[in-house]
């Protein structure tokens, strides 16, 4: 038989359910409390626990470097002027050579920490007060071992005098010691400073290589320019240690400092050196030049130049002079430009033009008489050499003015200072965003177990696949206790290994515990329900399975017998799953004899048919396990048995296995008029129920109608006997 027409998808599967997910959510809303709770309380736990990050900063002002000095010493000022980006102040400043000179200085490779409980340990000791402390100011290692490779434990003997000892990490004792005192052994140093510590106390003391303690600073190390092209660098640093930071800060500051007062320095120092390095040959050129002149006169008689040869020599000594300026100049300009930028060839044409007056001037002067133009030549000698001599001295003035007076074009605007608070752990935002995770974690996990689990909440689910629902029974919280209270008593009978008694009916079937329970009042709306399905059967035998164990077909069949006993009618309940059955339990009578001592012929039916305590209400126990149950329903015993049950009673019903695990409801449907199908609220699917469906109906058997179990009250269910509860008044 087809069922494709019960299948057809209805159009809100493919729509969003707003209130349905809303529903959902507040269903779960104390799992989601809950896991939001342990999430915040997690969050507050890390604020409180974590180690707290303080950051310290400091100023530097970089200036464009001028001006003050050109008033003193001209274009020499100029010379030595530089415009430095922000962009290459701060990679100087990160540069290893500034960095590594607090390094060395601070003993950065060296690195001492207390040892703590993991995770918490530290914490807990900063929150008490019993934080420890080592300031390790040397600590060198022996030729044999490599930096990074040992570990060593510091272990303190006595907290109040100080002393120590030191241990590898075979726990090999190698230096016995006390702070302030320098210690050495097995080629070890170690010198400690201080110790806050209690006795027994231990540190960590490893080395790391001088590149690592550099990126270390590094990474900790930020520095921004303030504002654009102010020339105002921010530095500032991160660490745990508030002086520590300070003074690696102030440190990093000052050594930026002075590398750049020296790098000034050594530029004027290096012209002066050049210059320096000349005059000795200026002076023996000017001395030869004036001997060479005095004797030529002796030898000559004292000649005097005439007015021509005076006129001449005094525009050669003005452009030599001008020639030796230039000469100067081209060695400045060509520190700064190239030869095609236009200042330089500006310099090159006046070169070109000197050089051509002074062509002209020693034409003209190869007019004048021998002695005329010896005498004027030696003169000019002379002259030329009293000038180039006396602007050397003057140009190694201005520099030593200039090396005097420099300061470099970096200050230090503010030293370093740490924050008063931490800047990290932030607490109040990590306790919100662990709150609002937990919460978005905790919702997360209920839409995803709601999309995952796709247990029928709804009759129309089951009506869809063309199966009527006869009834939806509530959960009942009667039941339960009933339930929790009867499994508590068992475990202790069988912990004492005790034969189990009989327990009252009162308090195992909730017909007779609690007549008025919403349950109750169900299965009363099925008994109309049965009478309509039973009207065409071929006898007065209810069959109740369904798909999979756990469902409530037992409580189902047991309490629907007691509440049609009530109306007068005779009815017979039969467990007929021989191999887990528990039907006694709900009536609180023994399992011993059963339907399987009936069916494999030990025992005759009047001695199994026991009372159950509810008027005109019989029960058929399991009876004892047998090895073969299926085999003994398809014996004609179990079909005699049918026959002669729908004979003495009004109705009878027979409580089975599920069918989806084994063939047993397959073979009684067989020879039943009525077939039931019972299933869970919120745990059997639908596809669950189509195939359990589709088995009773490869063997031939038609389900009349389903009972939805356990149905209960959720805000995403759109169904219940919830809200029409209708209460009696209490006098």
């Amino acid at each position: 038989m087809s069922i494709n027409q019960n299948n057809k998808p209805t159009e809100s599967n493919d729509e969003i359910d707003l209130g349905k997910l809303f529903g959902i959510l507040l269903d779960a809303r104390w799992s989601i409390i809950l896991l939001t709770a342990v999430f915040a309380v997690g969050g507050v736990a890390y604020a409180l626990l974590a180690t707290p990050i303080y950051k310290a900063d400091a100023l530097i002002q970089v200036e464009e470097k001028s001006g003050g000095m050109s008033s003193l010493v001209g274009d020499m000022g100029d010379m030595f002027s530089s415009d430095s980006s922000a962009v290459t102040e701060i990679e100087i400043i990160k540069s290893r050579m500034v960095l590594g000179l607090t390094v060395d200085k601070l003993n950065l490779t060296t690195l001492a920490t207390p040892s703590y409980f993991p995770i918490v340990g530290r914490g807990i000791a900063r929150l008490t007060g019993q934080e420890q402390k080592i300031d390790v100011s040397r600590f060198e290692l022996a030729d044999y071992v490599a930096t990074e490779a040992e570990s060593f434990t510091l272990v303190v003997e006595d907290g109040e005098f100080g002393t120590y000892s030191l241990y590898d990490q075979d726990e090999k004792k190698l230096l016995s010691g006390k702070v302030g005192v320098l210690v050495q052994g097995r080629g070890y140093r170690l010198f400690v400073s201080e110790i806050t510590a209690e006795t027994g106390s231990e540190f960590s003391l490893s080395k790391r290589s001088k590149l690592d303690a550099i990126q270390y600073l590094q990474q900790n190390l930020a520095i921004s320019e303030r504002g654009k092209k102010t020339g105002i660098l921010q530095l500032t640093f991160n660490g745990e240690n508030k002086q520590l930071i300070e003074v690696i800060l102030n440190d990093i500051s000052q050594n930026y400092f002075l590398q750049n007062v020296a790098r000034n320095s050594a530029e004027a120092e290096k012209s002066l050196n050049f210059l320096q390095g000349h005059l000795p040959d200026i002076k023996i050129q000017l001395n030869t030049a004036e001997d060479a002149l005095n004797q030529y006169r002796q030898d000559n008689e004292s000649i005097d130049l005439g007015l021509e040869a005076q006129s001449a020599l005094k525009v050669m000594v003005a452009l030599e002079a001008q020639m030796n300026e230039l000469t100067f100049k081209e060695s400045e300009i060509s520190q700064r430009f190239t030869k095609g930028h236009p200042a330089y060839m500006s310099l090159l044409d006046k070169r070109q033009v000197l050089l051509g007056e002074r062509v002209r001037l020693n034409k003209q002067i190869q007019k004048l008489p021998k002695t005329q133009r010896a005498v004027l030549r030696l003169t000019r000698d002379v002259e030329v050499n009293q000038q180039i001599y006396i602007q050397l001295l003057n140009k190694v003035q201005e520099l030593n003015i200039l090396k005097a007076g420099t300061v470099g074009n970096v200050r230090i605007l503010d030293t370093a200072e740490s924050y008063t608070s931490a800047v990290k752990p932030k607490k109040s935002l990590i306790v919100v965003l662990a709150t609002l995770l937990g919460a978005v974690l905790a919702v997360a996990i209920v839409l995803l177990r709601a999309a995952m689990h796709k247990g029928i909440e709804n009759p129309d689910e089951i009506e869809a696949l063309g199966l009527p629902v006869y009834a939806s029974i509530p959960m009942s919280k009667w039941q339960h206790e009933i339930s929790s209270k009867s499994h508590q008593v068992n475990n202790r009978k069988k912990s004492n290994k005790t034969k189990l008694q009989p327990t009252s009916l009162n308090t195992t079937l909730l017909a007779e515990s609690n007549p008025a329970d919403l349950s109750i009042e169900a299965l009363r709306g099925l008994r109309t329900s049965m009478h309509f399905a039973m009207m065409e059967a071929k006898n007065n035998v209810v069959m109740i399975s369904g798909p999979a164990p756990g469902v409530g077909k037992s409580f189902v069949a047991a309490n629907f017998a007691a509440v049609i006993a009530k109306t007068g009618q005779k009815v017979l309940i039969v467990d007929g799953d021989m191999r887990k059955g528990y039907l006694q339990r709900h009536f609180g009578i023994d399992k011993d004899v059963g339907l399987s001592d009936l069916l494999s012929g030990k025992l005759e039916i009047d001695q199994i048919v026991k009372a159950t305590g509810v008027e005109n209400l019989d029960i058929i126990t399991r009876g004892q396990i047998p090895p073969n149950p299926s085999e003994l329903l398809m014996h004609p015993r179990f079909a005699d048995f049918i026959k002669w049950a729908s004979k003495q009673y009004d109705l009878v019903l027979i409580d089975t296995p599920p069918v989806l695990a084994v063939t047993d409801p397959s073979i009684i449907g067989a020879l039943v008029g009525t077939t039931l199908m019972v299933g869970r609220f919120g745990q059997n699917t639908v596809k669950e129920i189509e195939v359990a469906r589709q088995r009773f109906e490869m063997a031939g058997i038609e389900v009349k109608g389903f009972i939805l179990n356990a149905v209960e009250k959720k805000a995403s269910a759109s169904y219940g006997y919830y809200n029409y509860s209708y209460a009696s008044d209490k006098a």
